[in-house]
């Protein structure tokens, strides 16, 4: 059966009439008017989003019914939300004469960080060509001096000398 347009407007009066119980109802299970209040609202908008609905003997027994089911919804929701963050701290915190340490950096250090990052990118994508090529190929692909001189088709000491110059260059303007 669905509600209909008489059903939904006893509900809606009905919640309207008793919002203040529901609200200190809720509020003594809840330890928390602020909570209670937005659970009622989420009340209001359950009730006048009904489409099915068989008859309703008790409309409010039904409200809170509806309201309850709700609260436990929350209260799960909560536990999950906890238990996630106790997991994320057990994770990536760890506890130093009692106190919980993140292992994570500060903001202000992750923002650094990434300032000098694009400034040592910059100061990458300034050098000479065949440096900054011998200088990726070794410093950031991994590949050998070896290796690094045959791709580029030049000696080994000659690949050292680019890497050093870039090397140099780089710690000068980074500093």
């Amino acid at each position: 059966m669905s509600v209909t347009d008489s059903d939904k407007a006893v509900l809606l009066g009905l919640y309207e009439e008793k919002r203040a119980n529901l609200v200190r109802f809720f509020a003594a299970r809840l330890g928390s008017r602020a909570e209670a209040e937005d659970l009622v609202q989420d009340l209001y908008i359950r009730i006048s989003g009904m489409e099915n609905l068989g008859p309703v003997d008790n409309p409010s027994a039904l409200l809170h019914r509806i309201g309850s089911n709700l609260m436990l919804d929350r209260m799960r929701s909560q536990k999950r939300a906890g238990a996630r963050d106790n997991d994320w701290r057990a994770v990536n915190t760890s506890t130093i004469a009692g106190h919980e340490v993140t292992d994570e950096p500060p903001a202000d250090e992750v923002v650094a960080g990434r300032q000098r990052l694009r400034a040592l990118v910059e100061a990458v994508q300034e050098l000479p060509e065949k440096t900054r090529q011998a200088f990726q190929l070794h410093k950031l692909d991994g590949h050998s001096h070896a290796e690094t001189a045959r791709r580029m088709g030049i000696s080994v000491s000659t690949v050292e000398k680019h890497i050093s110059s870039a090397l140099k260059t780089l710690t000068r303007r980074l500093r």
